[in-house]
């Protein structure tokens, strides 16, 4: 065990509490249609959006709804959280296995390095950041983070060979900078894969640093650099507020983190995926991934929920209000899935944790109370018949809020986490690629004639 998770058994309790109330709610055995190997073509119902479509096979994570699991590899989520670390989930999710203890010291150090982008942060900074969208403001500093790093490969003197031990080009000049290489030659030609794998390890450590930094922009300040003595977490929270978080923080941060950090075909990764499956630019795909979450239909939810237990005000007011709203069919923000037709295992972690942080917090401990009051009733009255309960941003929101982030990061965070996911499937279906082609059922006119413009009356609509 860590240094911080004993400093946080606390926390770890809270976890395992969690998961004792969701095995005591859930049966044991996955579902056998969509856990085996496909045998190819394969049929399936499908429904709008490509719902139902089986698009792949995949290793990396499960989600069954009806039971309200999530697993990444073979791991259940309750079990990540409560001895895990971001950074080990992230190595789990691109290499298929929890890595050794040399394995993971060598990736915190690549991640350490490749957080170091101060070229990437000095071109975000002359833009309007203030002014832009922070989900466009991150797509950009993504594009910009792979120019910088696609720079490092282009210059690279490719006829000198190095050392059998050396595995890198150094990324940046001392103190953050290393001696030893990040691509590793052999015959004088640059390895593809361990290319490709240190852009996504770069892509999981810069996104964070783009991240905090336009977080900062934001609030007119300067960029913190990051500490190379620091967690995954733990820099995220000092680079974005400039203060070493608590133990408590950084554990909380890290476990919001291993939560969001896949789940399965959501429409984000989706878009990744197609993005790759056209053999075009990691950082671009991982773009159109940032692009997708950034749909209200998909990320952000959690900051609405905020303005909703604001708007309510008080603990007293929930029965009236969820009344009111419930008559006039209002969708309640936080509630419902579309693939969880059972409690939301997230959620189960990232309630107790929310009122862990809230207990020293009086303005978010009255949030939390209405929330917890919001939750009993919907449940109540919609819980058993409809199967609605709250989902992961029911209380996410509450966690970043305690921590003094700003509402408009929240979806950037989510980013910052997800990134493993994006990157370990693009990886994962590169290895047997087909270009994503799907067709569409033509409804369209047919046998129509052209008319000349000097004979045309007027516009005949399709129908």
């Amino acid at each position: 065990m860590t240094k911080l998770h004993q400093k946080t058994q606390e926390i770890t309790d809270l976890v395992l509490k969690a998961q004792a109330k969701a095995y005591a709610e859930t049966s044991s055995e996955p579902e056998p249609g969509l856990t085996q190997p496909i045998q190819w073509p394969v049929q399936c119902l499908v429904g709008p959006g490509l719902e139902g479509a089986i698009a792949c096979e995949s290793q990396i994570g499960y989600v069954n709804g009806a039971k309200g699991w999530l697993i990444y590899r073979g791991y259940d989520i309750f079990e990540l959280c409560a001895y895990s670390t971001y950074e080990e989930v992230a190595y789990l999710l691109i290499h298929g296995h929890i890595p050794s203890k040399s394995e993971l010291n060598t990736f915190k150090k690549k991640l350490a390095l490749y957080r170091y982008i101060p070229e990437t942060q000095e071109t975000l900074a002359q833009f309007p950041i203030k002014k832009m969208q922070p989900m466009s403001a991150l797509s950009l500093g993504t594009i910009l983070m792979g120019q910088e790093f696609n720079e490092i490969i282009a210059s690279a003197s490719f006829g000198k060979l190095i050392s059998s031990d050396e595995d890198s080009i150094p990324m940046e000049t001392k103190p953050r900078g290393e001696e030893h290489a990040i691509y590793e030659f052999k015959a004088k030609k640059l390895r593809r894969q361990n290319i490709t794998l240190n852009v996504c390890y770069h892509l999981i450590a810069g996104v964070a640093t783009i991240t905090a930094a336009i977080a900062r922009l934001r609030e007119g300040k300067p960029v913190v650099k990051p500490d190379p003595n620091l967690s995954h977490a733990a820099n995220l929270i000092y680079m974005m507020t400039g203060k070493h978080p608590s133990p408590a923080e950084e554990r909380i941060m890290d476990i919001a983190l291993i939560l969001h950090a896949d789940h399965g075909m959501n429409a984000s990764t989706f878009a990744s995926m197609v993005v790759a499956s056209t053999l075009s630019d990691i950082y671009l795909s991982i773009g159109s991934g940032i692009a997708a979450l950034n749909g209200p239909l998909h990320g952000g939810a959690n900051e609405q929920v905020l303005k909703m237990l604001q708007k309510i005000k008080n603990p007293q007011r929930v029965k009236s209000w969820y009344t009111h709203a419930f008559e006039r069919r209002e969708k309640i923000t936080g509630f419902g899935h579309r693939v969880y037709k059972a409690y939301d295992p997230r959620a189960r972690v990232l309630g107790p944790l929310a009122e862990h942080l809230a207990y020293d917090d009086p303005d978010t401990r009255n949030l939390f109370l209405i929330a917890k009051n919001l939750e009993a009733e919907v449940i109540a009255t919609l819980g058993e018949q409809k199967k609605i309960f709250p989902n992961v941003d029911f209380y996410s929101g509450l966690v970043y809020r305690t921590m003094k982030i700003p509402s408009e990061l929240f979806t950037p965070i989510f980013a910052v986490s997800r990134v493993a996911g994006w990157t370990a499937r693009i990886l994962e279906y590169l290895k047997n690629n087909r270009i994503f082609r799907p067709r569409a059922m033509y409804t369209g006119l047919f046998n129509q004639k052209y008319i000349p413009a000097r004979t045309r009356t007027g516009t005949k609509k399709n129908p």
